[in-house]
């Protein structure tokens, strides 16, 4: 049996294309490992969305084609948003890779693998809107007691800073049959803990129903039993309805989390990224949101630097962040991209002062957060437990509602015996600028 090896990079979205890739390969007969010393193929999903990403993508290839002589690798394959973006000059200039895959090819991964064994090189990029209504076999790297799950694919929003649309396609729903099929498998395996996502998971369903259908989709998964959590990501604010608000506040199952890229309070900067929304209406979102659901947590990503982005923008930017407060914060220098409707406008930031000006904004934020934990403190949460902490053996962690995976923050509890899995009631005692310490409250009857 051969062995095969995976590294995905990137966002959650491009996860799930790994491991359905790494579904296809167990149930063809390959062996997945996780030392790609003993991996007879090693394949690299990538990410190309921005700079650092691009960087990473070719400094793991790099990396991985090292086993082609010191490991047992015969064949190395790089699938994903590289691939898509650059798949000819991958193959031109890195004879290490054996195979490129595209976007929308991936679930071809069985054969081109057996090809790229057999001695092949291919290069197989070709429609990138791929259907993902096909049941296609996953193998879950999450640990199973927490799943992301793609409810549609590419984008048909045109931010100037933006090559997603390019490289994924236009945007396309999956059917609510086909989500709650796949998470109704989830639970019966033993998952908890359901993650939503899409490049605009509040576009969900218009695009198949005519309307937005997420506030159907929540109350459908809600009714499966097992899952406990259900978190929504990446949602645009323009369908931001009353109709999801409703739901989320209602339903006991709907983690009170909303995670909303605004990228920019300035409204210049805004218009100049084609961001549909100005600060006084992004605002009056945020309000309406707290008082229809006022335990709820709030995340956003910013962009500093983007062209034009003046001192007095960003400083409207860092008021702005002040004055709302949100729970949990991005920041990410702008990084320009060929191919972008921003990488030619005039008024391009110098990369230093980029830099410069996410510390600012992450220092900001960092009070604010500490602020927020601080509160916290002597509350108690239910808390999934997701295995033994990197500082000590004798300490686990989990996370909150409050706490997206990956992303936020986590809970250190120090009680080895829980169960990683579980979902336990937790008194938090100690607050800090991100992660929190606390521990499990006995159940007095």
């Amino acid at each position: 049996m051969k062995k095969v090896g995976m590294v995905s990079l990137g966002c959650a979205k491009n996860l799930v294309d790994s491991e359905i890739m790494l579904g296809m390969l167990r149930d063809a007969g390959y062996e997945i490992t996780s030392d790609s010393q003993e991996a007879d193929a090693i394949i690299v999903n990538t990410c190309s969305f921005i700079g650092p990403a691009k960087e990473e993508s070719i400094d793991t290839i790099l990396e991985m084609a090292e086993y082609k002589s010191q490991g047992n690798c015969r064949a190395l394959i790089v699938t994903g948003c590289l691939s898509q973006r650059y798949g000819e000059e991958l193959m031109e200039e890195m004879p290490e890779v054996d195979a490129v895959v595209g976007t929308g090819d991936f679930d071809q991964i069985v054969n081109i693998l057996n090809s790229a064994l057999e001695g092949r090189r291919t290069t197989q990029i070709g429609d990138k809107n791929i259907s993902y209504e096909k049941e296609l076999p996953r193998m879950l790297s999450t640990g199973g007691y927490s799943a992301y799950v793609k409810i549609a694919e590419g984008c048909d929003h045109r931010c100037a800073f933006c090559v997603i649309p390019s490289l994924r396609g236009r945007f396309r729903s999956r059917s609510l049959e086909s989500i709650v099929t796949e998470v109704m498998g989830m639970a019966v395996q033993g998952t908890k803990e359901i993650n939503l996502i899409a490049q605009d998971t509040s576009a969900y369903g218009i695009d198949l129903y005519g309307k937005p259908q997420l506030p159907e989709l929540l109350r459908r998964l809600a009714q499966i039993e097992g899952i406990e959590w259900i978190r929504v990501l990446y949602t645009y604010p323009a369908n931001l309805t009353d109709e999801l608000l409703e739901v989320m506040a209602t339903e006991p199952k709907v983690c009170k989390y909303l995670d909303i890229p605004l990228q920019h309070a300035n409204g210049n900067i805004l218009r100049r990224m084609r961001r549909p929304a100005d600060q006084l209406r992004i605002k009056e979102l945020i309000e309406k949101i707290r008082r229809r659901i006022p335990d709820i947590t709030l995340r956003t990503t910013l962009i500093v630097g983007f062209p034009g982005e003046t001192e007095a923008a960003f400083a409207e930017l860092c008021q702005f962040v002040s004055e709302i407060e949100f729970d949990h914060v991005g920041v990410f220098p702008y990084s320009r991209e060929e191919g972008t409707e921003a990488y030619d406008m005039e008024g391009q930031v110098d990369e230093e002062v980029k830099l410069q000006r996410r510390d600012k904004l992450m220092q900001i934020q960092q009070g604010i957060s500490w602020r927020k934990n601080r509160q916290r403190v002597d509350k108690i949460y239910p808390v999934l437990i997701e295995g033994t902490s990197q500082e000590s053996d004798l300490v686990m962690q989990g996370r909150g509602p409050f706490q997206a995976p990956e992303v936020d923050g986590v809970i250190y509890i120090g009680d080895p015996s829980l169960k990683v899995g579980d979902i336990v009631p937790v008194r938090i005692t100690e607050a800090y600028a991100y992660d929190l310490v606390g521990q499990v409250e006995e159940d007095e009857g």
